[in-house]
């Protein structure tokens, strides 16, 4: 028995919850990465991992809520058990999730303020597809389309460019996009460079097809689905880059030549959307009832015989606006450009223009020129309000750094987009929640099962596109469409 007192103190000074009974108020900030607090999260998102920076001897984490049991982790990897997180949040919709941090210095508990985070009823899309790539023009074979499962940890390779890629015959995969966020297991994507051609999958069949027809200014590079019929509307653009060494946006990607068309997939027809002279055009976005095409566009007229050289002398003044043009959906036809933001007004210009699912906001980036706003660190995003035509600085979820590729979630609730606010040097994917009253919350990066994924990782996250349920393509299914025949398509008169 006398041996036993010994240990019996010991346990005293850990209560039955496993956590100190006796502690001091920590002084000075936690450090945890990622910086998961004061974030509203889905109750459905995967384990929000985090790594404690601190200095300490031992490590005690505590995660609770107003309804059941709280989870305890030991260690300075908070890394939680996914059937314990997935219970204890479902359990919590709507309620404060408390995050307790214990650290022990000098034989002393020490506990930090709880930090708080707030479950979301409202659930995200179990799915978002996006590029995998090195932010290096001389590496971009080096690549793939991967698929991550939100709820879990989960990835799926849809493609590696590398399957296919040998030596001088590389490729480029891009492009991804689905219809109405893959309700209807529609996809496509571009495969540039060797056996190029875009790949488009539906009822379970891949086909690949050379969408660059006789009398196009370039093949069809930035795609949207239509959400009812189909036809997917792309830009054709006669690309040109310019890479810099000491200039911080580092890659300049131009068009000296851009104009919208729509490809009738059933009937195998491109569908030239009236050329304008004069216009730059790019970025094609339909609404989600399919009624007006958004877009970019950018007045230019060249002023040397050679325009991919005049584009380049004059890449710093070409600016986009914000425009619109109705469709009618029986003769497949387009109504006069309705311009919804004259950016080049005001020495700014538009990109990416995204349509809220309830068709209320559109959401778009705007940087001080250009189109390819991925290297622009003036890019943020803007959130216009499409009944009042007023729009606004998402002051709230911008950074110092370039904010860009962004997809509104299937409920109109979440948005992610891509940001380079980490390091400069590489885009994470941050989510964050859009409330009933218009407001965007704190973003979060989505969480990873090793919370040092990202400063480990030397890879790019880009064009993140939600999806409902798992896409519809797989690595073998693609290999062999690229490796197939290629399909022209009819260029209508």
């Amino acid at each position: 028995m006398k041996h036993l007192i010994p240990i019996c103190l010991l346990l005293a000074l850990v209560s039955c919850t496993g956590l100190p009974d006796e502690y001091k108020e920590a002084t000075g900030s936690l450090n945890i990465y990622p910086e998961y607090q004061s974030v509203y999260i889905p109750y459905n998102i995967a384990p929000l991992n985090f790594h404690i920076s601190n200095e300490a001897s031992s490590y005690l984490t505590s995660i609770r809520s107003k309804n059941g049991k709280s989870l305890l982790i030991r260690g300075k990897d908070v890394q939680i058990k996914l059937k314990d997180w997935k219970k204890l949040l479902e359990s919590n919709k709507g309620e404060v999730l408390f995050i307790d941090v214990y650290v022990k210095q000098n034989d002393v508990w020490k506990k930090y303020p709880a930090i708080q985070n707030y479950i979301v009823a409202e659930p995200i899309d179990n799915y978002v597809v996006y590029r995998y790539i090195e932010p290096l023009y001389t590496t971009y074979e080096d690549m793939a389309i991967n698929q991550r499962n939100l709820e879990n940890f989960d990835i799926k390779v849809l493609y590696d460019n590398r399957l296919l890629s040998v030596e001088k015959k590389a490729q480029c995969v891009n492009c991804h996009s689905f219809q109405d966020y893959n309700r209807t297991d529609k996809m496509q994507l571009h495969i540039r460079g060797d056996r190029g051609g875009t790949i488009i999958i539906e009822d379970g069949q891949y086909k690949k097809f050379n969408l660059k027809a006789e009398g196009l200014v370039g093949g069809a590079v930035y795609p949207s689905w239509h959400p009812t019929l189909n036809l997917i509307a792309y830009s054709v653009n006669k690309i040109g880059q310019n890479f810099y060494t000491k200039n911080p946006d580092k890659v300049e990607v131009m068009d000296d030549k851009s104009d919208l068309i729509v490809y009738d997939v059933d009937n195998n027809q491109i569908i030239p959307v009236e050329p304008t002279a004069n216009w730059l055009e790019t970025f094609p976005y339909w609404s989600p009832d399919g009624k007006y095409l958004y877009y970019t566009a950018a007045h230019f007229i060249p002023s040397m015989m050679n325009t991919e050289a005049d584009v380049i002398i004059r890449y710093n003044t070409i600016r986009y606006n914000l425009v619109r043009k109705p469709f009618y959906a029986e003769t497949k036809t387009f109504g006069p450009a309705d311009t919804l933001i004259s950016a080049s007004s005001i020495g700014k210009s538009a990109s990416f223009p995204r349509v809220s699912p309830d068709g209320n906001y559109l959401l778009f980036t705007m940087a001080n020129f250009g189109n390819f706003h991925i290297w622009h660190k003036s890019s943020d995003l803007y959130l216009m309000d499409l009944k009042s035509r007023t729009y606004r600085n998402v002051a709230e979820i911008n950074s110092p750094d370039v904010e860009s590729y962004h997809s509104w979630s299937s409920s109109g609730r979440w948005i992610i987009y891509s940001s380079r606010r980490d390091n400069g040097g590489y885009t994470r994917l941050y989510v964050s929640y859009f409330d009933a009253n218009g407001v965007f919350h704190k973003p979060f990066v989505i969480p990873q099962k090793d919370p040092a994924f990202y400063k480990r990782s030397f890879k790019s996250f880009n064009i993140p596109e939600f999806t409902v349920k798992s896409a519809p393509a797989n690595r073998n299914g693609l290999v062999n469409a690229i490796k197939g025949e290629t399909i022209n398509a009819n260029l209508k008169q």
